[in-house]
């Protein structure tokens, strides 16, 4: 898994598509409804009449954890729900989502630690189980 300050990603097994398919069934199986899908490449060619790869962002949340995040931190919700985006680049698939403990970091309260490190690991396993 490839990190950045902010993200946790790699290289997908699958083609584009097959590998979105991938990752709506691991976001169900952790816990995480789709409640949002933006294609870009779709967003761009409409708005801008440019042609992008394809770019497909996946917002999901759980409930629960989210419940509990918001508990702690009302001001959390700006970074709800959890995004994972699934792009190609020169004809190779990535997974990319962001890493919720570097968010919770950002807000300096320590109630949300632990609901962070549980989402990280998650999200961490949802990314591992659909890259190389």
């Amino acid at each position: 898994m490839l990190t950045t300050r902010y993200t946790l990603s790699g290289i997908a097994r699958w083609d584009f598509a097959t590998t979105v398919d991938h990752v709506r069934d691991e976001l169900r199986h952790h816990g995480f409804n789709p409640l949002c899908e933006i294609d870009m490449q779709q967003t761009m060619r409409d708005q801008l009449g440019i042609e992008i790869e394809p770019y497909l962002i996946l917002g999901a949340c759980n409930p629960g954890v989210a419940h509990h995040a918001l508990d702690a931190e009302p001001e959390f919700g700006v970074f709800l729900p959890w995004n994972v985006v699934v792009y190609e680049q020169a004809g190779v698939v990535r997974v990319s989502a962001v890493d919720p403990e570097r968010l919770a970091g950002l807000t300096g309260n320590e109630e949300l630690a632990p609901i962070t490190a549980e989402v990280g690991r998650w999200i961490r396993t949802i990314v591992d189980n659909v890259t190389d």
